[in-house]
């Protein structure tokens, strides 16, 4: 019966992760259809022509019938929009879209001129949505303002390697102890992690899953124990909640079950280890080898016998793996073999970090793309708190200066007060407020150097405003990822003194935590070989020690089998994770981490991503429910139909490019158009009744391609009067990019799509009754708050 049972259960969760997959896929899928006014306008996928901030400039193909044309006639049009991110769903609305141009190439100038118009008119009417993996795609590393870093502190943590299971336990400086109420014991206060002691005995307690830990020393000397006082038990419970253990199983069916050593350390470190001596094999294709018994990324290159190691995007090399020294490595100085790993091989997953590789630059564009939100300016709010007076401190090198007893970020400018708390921008006349939301930034906010525990907040950007909305958004610099060298990497590298006081506030920290970037889910943390280490429900330090986006978990080492298993097996490994089904941490029920730092915020956000948010009823509702425009549907045909910069439409046929031919039309009653009819060398790709009603030029801002040329009738174009050509006409090699580019991203949006369940990490947490109420700063502040007694 429960054979049955579970079967039975077994395909409804099948069925519901094949209707899932269908919808996700039938949302990206291109060309899309649009009827109206007995037309249907098919649009084929947007090729992107540039990308500012949250801007978009694309060309379509599109094809027209109606009951004068009733075979397709094509063509191209150009718009111009603004992008409303959704980083959970990875996907990309376009609004406020404006037709900008249109072009019917050989048919009659006034069937252009109705064409035209028509589009103009109806496209912006609906709604229409691009996957982020088939946006990133398309874009081209010369066509988005890449906000680079400079001044990034490169300099090698501590590095440890040992060949037997092992936590490295950091305390953020030396110990600050806390009395806990209504008991004899203190807990150390600059940890995530759960440590406890009695002062007058000099007994020190830590707790990391399912085992205990005693030392009379709280930076050496841990062992495991069985001898636990039950008020230390008793404290651990109320500050870690009930561990859920982890069900999933190893491919041979058996796990392992050890004790791992504990090591502390109380400045920057990073812990590397394997399973057991290093065992290496090679990459096929290379002359680099990585070792097999890890789940950390460790490479050697035969050619100089050097090993290399990946922390936080950063790559490291020494001649030795216990003794060091290790070197810090530029992007471009890798081994030239390193380009060559596989995407598909276990170290496929390096390639993100290394310079020059697709997966490079995408990651690089992607820590372009903003996540963007609609902030009601009535309804946002904020409140500062401060560790006594409010106390600040110049940022070196310019004028401005930041407040050090807060949890916030508090900027003092031109004897004006700034705050940004989650990725919102608000000012005041006083440290204290009232704060109202700001629909400008000061322009020095750019000189905050790295070195500034509040650098991150350079990433954040207000768009536009009206009397109610402000629009608002923040690429990945503001959780704290960053552009070096052509790679992504995570974190500044320097260590922020944090606050002490009565509270303590912990700042970003760069190592540690085994840091590493997933193509699909961004930057995942992973510690120690089990979940249940850090003690979430006592102090949340998801934004204090991780910054606005918090901890995200990505994979625990559990070894299983004999070896090590992490995020292994290549640049896709995100999109099938290690470890499907992965059970909710700490008795938690919340879902996983978001990847949107707006939905922090409980209330101010009317909009962000594909969700609307109504702070009065607390009910938030998808983007397509809420919206009054139709959503275009899936048009049921092959998308490989594109335009080039000029405007003509060609048809990948295989190998072969075809140009759409409308020449061939029946006629209509008047004399297809002579070459007077088309636009001339140098104008816009249409007439004066396709540009926008306000009368301006459709494209001759300098946002367009960074050729300066708006799409024109070049010499690619045949002249009136020869026949279409049906071989690749001069300028389709471009078309072959997009063609490549559409193929991939795709391929991307799908892989994502087909495995959504499984590759976003869980945010550790408590239940709400077990959340801190001390702390002066509530819930989704920017920096968290501990505090702590004299």
């Amino acid at each position: 019966m429960n054979q049955h049972r579970y079967f039975f259960i077994s395909i409804l969760f099948f069925l519901g992760m094949i209707w899932q997959t269908a919808d996700a896929e039938d949302i990206n899928t291109w060309p899309r259809k649009i009827e109206e006014d007995n037309f249907t306008v098919v649009i084929y996928q947007p090729q992107v022509e540039k990308l500012t901030a949250n801007k978009l400039e694309s060309r379509a193909a599109v094809s027209v019938t109606n009951e004068e044309y009733t075979s397709p006639v094509f063509g191209a049009m150009w718009f111009d929009c603004k992008i409303a991110t959704d980083r959970d769903e990875r996907l990309v609305r376009l609004i406020d879209l404006k037709v900008s141009a249109a072009k019917f190439p050989d048919i009659e100038e006034e069937s252009v001129l109705k064409l035209s118009s028509f589009l103009e008119k109806v496209v912006p009417l609906w709604e229409l949505e691009l996957s982020l993996d088939q946006l990133l795609a398309d874009l081209d590393m010369s066509e988005i303002s890449a906000g680079l870093s400079e001044s990034l502190n490169n300099a090698p943590p501590e590095v440890i390697f040992t060949t037997t299971p092992s936590v490295l336990i950091l305390v953020d400086g030396d110990p600050i102890y806390e009395e806990i109420e209504k008991t004899d014991y203190e807990k150390v206060l600059n940890t995530p992690f759960f440590i406890v002691r009695h002062p007058k005995k000099g007994d020190y307690y830590m707790k990391g899953g399912d085992y205990w830990y005693s030392s009379d020393n709280p930076l050496e000397g841990w062992q495991q124990t069985t001898r636990v006082p039950g008020k230390v038990k008793k404290i651990a419970e109320e500050a870690m909640g009930e561990v859920v253990a982890d069900e999933t199983e190893s491919e041979g069916g058996e796990v392992e079950t050890f004790i791992p050593d504990v090591i502390v350390r109380t400045s920057p470190a990073e812990l590397l280890q394997s399973n057991g001596e290093p065992d290496f094999s090679p990459i096929e294709g290379t002359s680099i080898l990585y070792m097999t018994n890890t789940a950390d990324d460790i490479l050697m290159d035969i050619e100089t016998q050097k090993y290399f190691i990946l922390l936080s995007g950063r790559w490291y090399s020494s001649s030795s793996l216990t003794d060091g020294p290790w070197l810090f490595v530029e992007p471009g100085e890798v081994p030239a073999g390193f380009s060559d790993i596989p995407s598909e091989s276990d170290m496929g997953s390096v390639r993100s970090s290394i310079s020059g590789t697709q997966e490079a630059k995408e990651a690089v564009l992607e820590n372009q793309i903003p996540q963007t939100a609609e902030v009601d300016r009535s309804e946002a709010q904020l409140t500062v708190s401060y560790d006594g007076k409010p106390k600040f401190e110049k940022i070196k090198e310019t004028d401005m200066k930041y407040a050090v007893n807060t949890d916030k970020s508090v900027l003092l400018i031109d004897n004006r007060y700034y705050c940004c708390d989650d990725a919102i921008w608000f000012e005041s006349d006083s440290p204290t407020g009232p704060w109202t939301v700001s629909i400008a930034i000061p322009e020095t906010v750019q000189e905050i150097p790295p070195e500034s525990p509040v650098y991150n907040v350079k990433y954040v950007y207000i768009y536009d405003h009206t009397p109610e909305i402000v629009y608002v958004g923040y690429t990945s610099g503001y959780v704290n990822s960053y552009v070096y060298g052509g790679c992504v990497y995570y974190g500044t590298g320097y260590y922020y003194n944090p606050w002490y006081g009565a509270y303590y506030y912990p700042r970003p920290v760069t190592y540690g935590y085994s840091v590493h970037y997933n193509p699909y889910s961004g930057w995942g943390f992973s510690f120690g070989v089990s979940y249940g280490w850090m003690a979430y429900g006592w102090r949340s330090p998801y934004h204090g020690y991780w910054g606005p986006a918090g901890y995200r978990h990505g994979y625990h080492y559990g070894y299983h089998h004999g070896y090590a298993r992490g995020y292994r097996a290549g640049y896709h490994a995100g999109q099938r994770s290690s470890y499907p089904g992965r059970p909710a941490h700490y008795g938690s029920t919340r879902p996983v981490a978001s990847n949107n730092v707006y939905k922090n915020r409980s209330q101010g956000v009317s909009r962000t991503g594909n969700t609307y948010y109504d702070p009065k009823t607390e009910n938030r509702a998808s983007a397509q429910d809420r919206s009054a425009k139709p959503a275009a549907q899936p048009a049921n045909r092959a998308n490989n139909v594109y335009s080039d910069r000029n405007g003509n439409v060609y048809q990948k046929d295989g190998n072969d490019w075809n140009r759409k031919d409308n020449s061939n039309r029946p006629s209509t009653g008047q004399q297809p158009s002579t070459r007077e009819s088309r636009p001339s060398t140098g104008q816009q790709p249409s007439t004066r009744e396709s540009r926008p009603s306000t009368g301006q030029q459709p494209s001759t801002r300098e946002s367009r391609p960074s050729t300066g040329q708006q799409p024109s009738t070049r010499e690619s174009r045949p002249s009136t009067g020869q026949q279409p050509s049906t071989r690749p006409a001069p300028g389709t090699s471009n078309l072959n990019k997009d063609y490549n580019s559409r193929n991939r991203g795709t391929q991307r949006s799908q892989q994502y799509n087909q495995s959504r369940q499984s590759n976003q990490y869980q945010r550790p947490s408590a239940s709400p009754s077990q959340r801190p109420s001390a702390s002066p700063s509530r819930s989704g502040s920017s920096r968290s708050a501990a505090p702590r007694r004299r």
